[in-house]
């Protein structure tokens, strides 16, 4: 899918996030020592590679809602 162009099932709660979002996947795909392609358009790279960087996104979000779960109840 090009960039700019979204499915259904990518609507953001919070449209306001988007960028918070782009940043933590260019740092979780640094982390992983994978490229982003510079145009946006995820095509040619590998599924396994993008479903890492997903999969970590999603593991380091759950994460930090977890520590502001445990921050709000002390």
């Amino acid at each position: 899918m090009a960039q700019g162009q979204r499915n259904s099932n990518s609507v953001l709660v919070v449209p306001q996030a988007r960028n918070a979002l782009e940043q933590l996947k260019f740092e979780v795909a640094n982390e992983l020592g994978i490229q982003i392609p510079q145009d946006g358009y995820y095509g040619y790279m590998a599924t396994r590679d993008t479903g890492a960087i997903g999969g970590h996104m999603v593991r380091r979000m759950v994460q930090i809602a977890e520590q502001q779960l445990v921050g709000g109840f002390r």
